[in-house]
């Protein structure tokens, strides 16, 4: 028992490691845009960016209910040594892609962790092959082309709205509404992104015998939301630079329409339980807003680079996550 209780006691501290990591490493979806317009000086969004990804994390478990329930079934005996190795493989795929600043995603990283696990620990028949289709798969390819389509759209509307204004005027005005479509978007980051670690824990403490059946403690939605925020304050230049300056040329205008399409679409997510990957639908929105000027303004050669490493996440961290649970279960058995 006195095992048992220590690795799940490492288990929930490296996976608010990884929370950690989650926050610096997303950062720049809520705030790339703010900052590149100068809506916002950094440091501002960055702490606007914190405290509403820390308000964001309290509005429901929906997303925490599917990754703890509805991906992989785990027996007791494996459950906290695939947890942590999956915790492992996600985090060592987010320090990869921040090292060459690749805004990959958090989100499946942690969940192609858990499945490469679960893989090696327990067999195929553990993974919810339905459930990996329908919860992870399917809306992450959906997420990113409504972002893009929405925001298309948005944009459109907004040409359309403030064509006869001066564009002084118009700049003027969405640099001072940015700010709160960047909260919007940080409030929706938080409700999808800290829910995926508290499933995480929870599913911990279901497997290590802390809780009887699957729920969302108190203290780990305040421990995950709260981590989240610090790793959200702490940044992740590197991505912001890439998403804020490399992929498009952003205004305020577009910047707005960025943001505040990515937020609708993260809540709608959320709401419905979906893990999606907030990288995935603001750079789907990015590129949306910016082919309203004409396509060939959008970089696509760099936007390509990031598709390629969202196409790579889940089987590159499940393959880490494989790798990592014969050594977990080494060292702690």
């Amino acid at each position: 028992m006195h095992s048992s209780g220590l690795l799940v006691a490492v288990v929930v501290v490296i996976a608010l490691v990884f929370d950690y990591t989650n926050g610096f490493h997303d950062a720049a979806t809520a705030i790339a845009t703010s900052i590149a317009t100068h809506a916002m000086r950094p440091r501002r969004a960055l702490a606007l960016a914190a405290v509403m990804n820390l308000l964001g994390a309290f509005i429901s478990t929906n997303v925490a209910t599917t990754v703890g329930k509805g991906i992989v079934r785990l027996p007791a005996q494996h459950g906290p040594t695939v947890v942590l190795a999956a915790l492992v493989g996600a985090i060592g795929w987010n320090v990869i892609t921040w090292y060459f600043g690749l805004p990959s995603s958090s989100s499946h990283a942690l969940i192609g962790g858990l499945v490469g696990a679960t893989l090696i620990a327990s067999g195929p028949d553990h993974v919810v092959w339905t459930g990996l289709g329908a919860k992870v798969v399917l809306p992450g390819i959906i997420s990113p082309l409504l972002g893009m389509l929405v925001g298309f759209c948005l944009m459109l509307s907004v040409y359309w709205l403030f064509f006869r204004q001066r564009p002084t005027w118009v700049h003027a005005l969405f640099r001072r509404l940015q700010p709160f479509s960047a909260a919007f978007l940080a409030f929706s980051h938080g409700s999808n992104d800290a829910q995926k670690t508290m499933g995480i824990i929870s599913l911990a403490l279901l497997s290590g015998g802390y809780i009887d059946s699957f729920y969302v403690p108190t203290w780990v939605i305040i421990a995950s939301a709260t981590v989240i925020a610090l790793g959200t304050f702490s940044g992740g230049w590197r991505i912001i630079r890439t998403m804020s300056q490399r992929v498009v040329r952003v205004e305020p205008p577009n910047g707005f329409a960025t943001e505040f399409t990515a937020g609708l679409v993260l809540l709608a997510a959320s709401i419905r339980g979906y893990p999606v990957s907030t990288t995935h639908v603001v750079n789907g929105a990015l590129m949306g807003v910016g082919a309203t000027r004409r396509f060939s303004a959008v970089r696509w050669g760099v936007a390509g680079n990031i598709v390629f490493a969202w196409v790579l996440t889940l089987p590159a961290a499940g393959l880490l996550g494989f790798l990592a649970y014969p050594v977990a279960s080494t060292v702690l058995p």
